[in-house]
């Protein structure tokens, strides 16, 4: 009976014990888990040692490869909010910075980093269920303090510095004052007094040297009327000679057979046979005849109507001459060339016929051209006819050939706005052919007693022409000025500048960039300074 109970008391105690270390298991589990669960899971893993955690990108110890495989422990922990909890881990925070997204915190914590509200949704965790947020509107902004924008309206005037939120530039406070949208602080911005005040930027002079800035000091002086074009050689159409016939007939023995033929004054071209001429040719003998047996007033009325026939057909003054030496009609009249020059038309051929109204020869005599070159509306006012011309063609060696405005023609090209510009041009030489593109010079009069500022430092905008001026040694504002005349690389300066100010003539975009920026800066606070917020 004893050793009854002594076996069941044994077995009480040994199935006590086995239910008892589960619970002592779990319990020391739990606590070690707790205790390392004090520092956060790295996120990311070694894909060859998945024990060795760490940050993206960084090393592992044991095979030195890049720690980035996500890691799944980290993953589970960062969704799973109460096994956290259940772990000893405080729970991931539901919001973070917009600019520093590592900043998390509760809803309307500053961030460590820029200051700004921590008010943008974590990921990570959903947190918007049965919550009700408000965005940040106008009607919110109404509820706001009124002094950080009420602060400048009083102080745009006389304050030269303001302070702006980066990221809402309309929010305007005092030093020290935070952005209450989001909560940045406000940035020290030089603005300048009233809005018609002039805008200045600071340089020292070591950005100055690095800018590779330089100046000029603009003064009064003269400008020569210049205009430097590109014009096209032409043939000079005064010296271009057509011959027609004036009767029909067949064509025989042509002596001209190829474009660009050249030809002299008195060379034979062709030969014609026409019935006409030969009848106009045996009625002026019939004149002649009939006036050598009855002289008289009407016998030399008849010779001159016979003998003009024969020119107004187009007979030679040699030709009419031979047929009253000869007494005898010519079958093939010969055509002789009228002038020196090139041939450029050629419509004719052995045997063919032809008639009054076409062009068998067309002659060019290239011992003139034109050359019709290109002015822009804005560069016409100065150019008259009796102007001097130089005209330069590099690729035929020739330069600076001196030539005179002979006409400018009244309508400007519809489509390049452009207005032509004849100059003739000796060409006894016959290097300028026609078709070449030559570069044109224009002269004209001196303009004298000009304030001049050079081209290079214009900033032309399309709306208006700027110029830096540099004030002092580090000061540097952006002026509007007016011009006048442009020509070599200077300008007339009409209004805006005055005689010994410096003007920078190299890095100056940058600086009227600057100028810029701050002009609408200073547009912008002084449309707040009468608004309510």
């Amino acid at each position: 009976m004893n050793i009854t109970i002594l076996l069941k008391s044994i077995l009480i105690v040994v199935l006590a014990i086995g239910t008892m270390m589960p619970v002592a298991v779990v319990a020391t589990t739990a606590a070690t888990t707790a205790t390392s669960a004090n520092e956060p899971a790295a996120p990311y893993r070694c894909p060859m040692h998945p024990e060795q955690t760490g940050e993206l990108n960084d090393r592992c110890p044991i095979c030195n490869m890049f720690i980035n495989e996500p890691n799944p422990a980290a993953a589970a922990i960062k969704q799973a909010t109460t096994a956290d909890q259940l772990l000893g881990k405080e729970p991931a925070a539901p919001y973070r910075c917009p600019m520093h997204p590592e900043q998390t915190g509760e809803l309307n914590d500053r961030c460590p980093i820029c200051n700004m509200f921590i008010n943008e949704p974590n990921p990570a965790l959903d947190v918007h269920a049965g919550h009700n947020h408000q965005p940040t509107t106008a009607s919110t902004l109404a509820t706001l303090p009124h002094s950080l924008t009420d602060k400048s309206s009083a102080a745009t005037a006389a304050s030269v510095t303001q302070y702006i939120c980066p990221m809402h530039p309309h929010v305007v406070g005092e030093a020290g004052d935070t952005c209450p949208i989001c909560g940045m602080d406000l940035e020290a911005v030089q603005v300048g007094g009233t809005a018609g005040d002039e805008i200045k930027v600071n340089v020292s002079g070591q950005m100055q040297q690095a800018l590779g800035m330089r100046t000029e000091v603009i003064e009064y002086g003269t400008l020569w009327r210049y205009l430097k074009t590109l014009g096209t050689v032409e043939y000079n159409q005064d010296a271009i000679s057509h011959i027609h016939t004036r009767v029909t007939g067949w064509v025989e023995q042509v002596e001209v057979h190829n474009v660009g033929q050249r030809v002299k004054k008195g060379d034979l071209l062709y030969q014609l046979y026409s019935p006409e001429l030969v009848t106009a040719q045996d009625d002026y003998l019939q004149a002649l005849d009939y006036l050598s047996k009855r002289s008289g007033e009407q016998g030399q009325e008849l010779l001159r109507k016979a003998r003009l026939r024969l020119q107004l057909l187009g007979l030679d003054e040699q030709l009419v001459r031979r047929l009253e030496r000869t007494k005898s009609s010519l079958y093939r009249v010969p055509f002789y060339a009228p002038a020196d020059g090139v041939v450029s038309q050629l419509n004719l051929r052995d045997g063919m016929y032809i008639q009054p109204g076409d062009t068998q020869i067309e002659l060019v005599d290239l011992a003139t051209v034109w050359v019709i070159a290109d002015v822009f509306e804005n560069e016409q006012s100065w150019l008259e006819a009796g102007r001097y011309a130089d005209v330069s063609a590099a690729s035929q060696g020739v330069f600076s050939r001196e030539g005179i405005i002979d006409y400018i023609y009244p309508e400007l090209d519809p489509v390049t706005r452009a207005m032509q510009v004849r100059v003739k041009l000796d060409n006894a030489d016959e290097v300028l052919r026609p078709g070449s593109l030559v570069e044109v010079e224009l002269y004209g009069g001196a303009r004298r007693d000009l304030l001049i500022v050079p081209t290079e430092a214009l900033i032309l905008t399309g709306r208006d022409n700027r110029v830096v001026v540099q004030r002092d040694d580090q000061s540097f504002t952006s002026v509007t000025v007016k011009l006048g005349m442009i020509s070599q690389g200077k300008a007339e300066v009409l209004a805006g500048l005055q005689a010994g100010d410096k003007v920078v003539v190299s890095g100056q975009f940058l600086l009227d960039s600057e100028a810029s920026i701050q002009g609408s800066l200073r547009r912008l606070s002084g449309a707040n300074t009468g608004h309510n917020h």
